[in-house]
């Protein structure tokens, strides 16, 4: 169970932290809910306390784990499925899975194929939240402003990946 003030990770929507937690009574069944706030944007979301583990809420990685993920970027190989639609498949299953090197994997391999070939509308909305659901946490468990880790995150994301 989280805390209020808690830093914690939905893995559709990026870092947050634990605002507050309150009962709420819907169709007759009360319940306790996470009101999860995001500091950039500041949305709002409430998360059912009893299925935040299903949805995948995590606690967001400490600062040697967020080193450790912007060192391993360059060296990371991203795919080159020619099928749109596989690939957009493919990397929602990544985003969904909360795994932040996984979301590094979709940002780096749609980063590099918008500079080879550009990117379709499907593909350039899920780059810009695989972005803000990757920079959000690393922010939060780096302590550093925004714009020092985006350009930190696209420095690493430039380097040139392997292909397989």
């Amino acid at each position: 169970m989280f805390s209020i003030g808690d830093l914690v990770v939905h893995p559709m929507h990026g870092a947050g932290v634990i605002d507050g937690i309150i009962r709420e009574k819907i169709a007759g069944s009360t319940q306790e809910y996470y009101v999860f706030k995001m500091p950039v944007g500041g949305l709002l979301l409430k998360i059912p306390v009893a299925n935040s583990q299903a949805i995948g809420i995590r606690q967001i990685i400490s600062k040697p784990e967020a080193e450790s993920l912007l060192t391993s970027i360059p060296a990371m190989e991203v795919e080159s499925c020619t099928n749109w639609n596989k690939r957009y498949r493919e990397n929602m299953v990544r985003l969904k899975s909360g795994d932040l090197y996984e979301v590094a994997r979709v940002v780096k391999a749609l980063m590099h194929r918008d500079r080879q070939r550009g990117l379709s509308t499907g593909e350039r909305k899920m780059l810009h939240n695989a972005r803000q659901i990757l920079l959000s946490e690393i922010v939060m468990a780096e302590n550093e402003t925004y714009d020092q880790m985006e350009a930190r995150l696209d420095q690493a994301m430039m380097q040139s990946p392997a292909s397989h």
